[in-house]
């Protein structure tokens, strides 16, 4: 009886892992519904018209457009620099802002200036290895993030010796996929040789 209870918690919980991540896209889609519902609410309200609501959103679109394509080409706007220069100026709320942007540069940057690099350490103790992002180098030390599972956003930073670390073949998005899937998808398995 013990066994078939603890067997059904276990597939219990793989089913939520497998859909979690179906999960989180109807999520955001939902989310983006609701935004755009009450953006369509907000300016029809407000103008009463229907070809003042289809232009103000059509207007909003090409805008967004626009700036996607200013950032990936230039790297920066205009206002959006102008936004930054004014969000610096606000005490506490600055140092988050800037450290949100050096986190999301480093996974979202063409630059290959940033480090993207996937290494292996032991954590929490000695035999026990888990993949970990190089944030910063200094020297023979590294600066790494090692992220907890199912959520790789939630972890730890840590600096370790050079020689503490095992490189890996992973990139940024295979890593994070063996973080979410908890372990299921890894297709480095060669890569396990290497660890002591």
């Amino acid at each position: 009886m013990r066994e078939k209870i603890k067997q059904l918690l276990n597939y219990f919980l793989i089913g939520i892992f497998a859909v979690i991540p179906l999960a989180l896209i109807i999520k955001i889609l939902f989310f983006v519904k609701d935004l755009l519902a009450d953006m369509v609410r907000f300016v029809y309200g407000y103008a009463d018209n229907t070809i003042y609501t289809i232009l103000f959103l059509t207007l909003s679109c090409v805008v967004l457009v626009s700036i996607g394509h200013k950032l990936v080409v230039e790297g920066r706007v205009w206002f959006l620099a102008f936004i930054d220069s004014i969000i610096e100026k606000i005490p506490f709320l600055n140092t988050i802002y800037r450290v949100l942007k050096k986190v999301i540069s480093m996974f979202s940057s063409q630059d290959e200036a940033v480090a993207k690099e996937v290494v292996y350490v032991e954590y929490p103790k000695e035999g026990i290895w888990v993949p970990a992002y190089v944030t910063n180098r200094f020297e023979n030390k590294y600066v790494l993030f090692i992220p907890t599972s199912p959520n790789p956003t939630s972890g730890f930073t840590v600096i370790v010796d050079k020689t503490k670390v095992i490189k890996s073949k992973m990139d940024i998005e295979e890593a994070t996929s063996f973080i979410v899937s908890v372990g299921v998808d890894y297709d480095k398995v060669s890569e396990l040789n290497q660890l002591p």
